[in-house]
């Protein structure tokens, strides 16, 4: 490591964890922490990667904005000299492949090269500031969307590796969500996952935890998973090294068991992540290249062998979580829920083995909690076999799809966002193909079919009272023409359910589940009146 300690009396008093003062780059040497609080001073791009290399800075935002400044001492260094600079900058981005951060912040700031030193100096130098905005606006979302999603007040959070203040610029991704909620009153307790080999929950996140005197306690890392399984946690918050296009998501090492026990718990997994760890280039998280790191690492523990001499060692520094087990990614500016879920896969797998959507045929939706999107099967999808890849997000009320523009909504997605409108309270819908219902459906002659008085009305949350109407709607090539009957004749008084011509039936409730309990209501019903009727709606 080249880039040297300073020595008493000449840090500057620095409010960040890394800064620019009068042309030298100062950073907090997270290598020596918890035991000693040292900074580092670094005049030169081989200074700045060694830096970066070695983990003395680290965090994807802490490596991007010195990659950022890095650029700055090149093109001080070499003025004039633009392959110079492009060479350091691709030693830079080099440094570490994974983070997505440094790649992204050398490539801002040498789009200044040609305006001069100065011009590319007040990028980096901007950047730095945009860092610590864009942590404090995603840590406020990232605890907004928490506190949606868990009933209870205060919060039992497990969190892992490192990001907070150190891994940024200033306050942090996941850790400064956990700082949000803290000053909210909403948190109870973090536990740290220990983050082995090189133990940054440990040294650093119990470190700043400390400082904040948030309570904790360190977890070891192969006992994440059980206090998980025992409910000592309710949610996971992580950070992120790289997200593709389709949200799965590359951090340290450790992350993906978290998301598999998450899922088997049934508790929120919370990736806190600013628009910079984005990754459009690559949609599928098996196209990350993992940074592998030395034997030693894993080997000795703070240069005492632990292992018998010569023993190799498979130290990936990150994994990749497929999205469908991540409940939520907070941006600065939006908030992404890739895992698709809320039942949406199973609930259509179980219709499917019930004949009722069959091949491609049918869909379903679920509005997304605090937020103005729903999630609805992508088109032309088997419903045997969904997936969280084959769902879309979209704007509730316009069927609008938000991200993700390889994939398209189902035709009927202007039917969903209409039901979404005309109800603030809807909060799923399903179509469906049953036999009973679509015979019905074809068969009406009037624009409602009378219901008569049986039991399972109330399947509908409706009372007894001598039955109750169904409209029928005209089936149409165009999909938004049924949207816009269903505008004109549904109100808050209506029964939730329609038929459609030929074309099956539409439900909706306040959630998933009780969409599809008034699905099979009204495909009993509709048996029922065909015998009762005589095969005559």
């Amino acid at each position: 490591m080249t880039a040297r300690t300073t020595e008493t009396g000449e840090v500057p008093a620095l409010e960040r964890s890394l800064d620019w003062v009068d042309g030298v780059i100062y950073a907090v040497d997270q290598r020596a922490l918890p035991g000693e609080f040292r900074i580092v001073r670094m005049t030169t791009v081989d200074e700045v990667i060694a830096a970066i290399e070695t983990l003395t800075v680290r965090g994807a935002p802490a490596i991007g904005a010195a990659g950022a400044l890095a650029v700055a001492l090149s093109v001080r260094a070499h003025r004039g000299d633009a392959a110079a600079v492009t060479a350091d900058a691709e030693r830079i981005v080099a440094a570490r492949p994974t983070a997505v951060n440094l790649a992204w912040a050398v490539r801002r700031v040498c789009a200044y090269l040609a305006q001069g030193p100065d011009a590319v100096l007040d990028a980096a130098l901007a950047l730095l500031t945009e860092d610590e905005q864009v942590n404090r606006t995603m840590a406020a979302r990232a605890a907004d969307a928490v506190s949606t999603m868990v009933g209870r007040h205060r919060l039992r959070v497990l969190t892992h590796c490192n990001t907070g203040r150190l891994a940024t610029v200033a306050w942090g991704t996941a850790l400064g969500a956990i700082r949000e909620l803290a000053q909210r009153g909403r948190l109870e307790s973090v536990l740290v996952g220990e983050t082995r080999p090189l133990l940054q929950g440990a040294r650093l996140t119990a470190w700043e935890l400390a400082e904040a005197d948030i309570p904790h306690r360190i977890c070891v890392d192969s006992a994440s998973s059980a206090a998980i399984a025992g409910g000592l946690v309710d949610c996971v918050l992580v950070g992120a090294d790289r997200v593709t296009a389709h949200f799965d998501v590359a951090n340290k090492i450790g992350t993906y068991p978290l998301a598999l026990a998450a899922a088997r718990a049934g508790i929120p997994f919370v990736v806190v992540a600013p628009e910079s760890t984005m990754d459009a280039s690559i949609i599928d998280g098996a196209a990350i290249t993992i940074e592998e790191r030395a034997a030693e690492e894993v080997t000795s523990v703070a240069g005492h062998p632990v292992a018998p001499e010569g023993s190799a060692a498979y130290n990936p520094a990150f994994d990749v979580t497929p999205r469908d087990l991540v409940t939520a990614v907070v941006t600065e500016r939006r908030t992404v829920w890739p895992a698709l879920g809320y039942g949406l896969p199973e609930m259509a797998a179980q219709l499917h083995r019930r004949g009722w959507l069959d091949g491609t045929a049918g869909n379903l939706s679920v509005r997304v909690p605090g937020t103005g999107d729903a999630l609805i099967t992508a088109s032309g999808r088997s419903k045997g076999a969904l997936t969280a890849r084959d769902l879309v997000l979209v704007d509730a009320e316009t069927g609008a799809a938000v991200g993700c523009p390889d994939q398209r909504p189902s035709a009927e997605v202007s039917i969903h966002a209409a039901l979404y409108q005309i109800f603030p309270d809807c909060g799923a819908v399903v179509h469906a193909h049953p036999p009973h219902a679509t015979l019905v459906a074809t068969l009406a002659q009037r624009p409602v079919v009378q219901f008569d008085d049986f039991e399972i009305v109330k399947g509908f949350g409706l009372r007894r009272n001598g039955g109750f109407e169904v409209p029928v709607l005209p089936n149409h090539d165009d999909v938004r023409r049924i949207a816009a009957e269903l505008r004109a004749r549904l109100d808050h008084h209506s029964a939730p359910a329609v038929l459609i011509d030929r074309h099956g039936a539409t439900v909706w409730g306040p959630d998933l589940e009780t969409a599809r309990n008034r699905m099979e209501c009204l495909e009993m019903l509709c048996g029922l009146h065909l015998r009762t009727r005589g095969g005559q709606p």
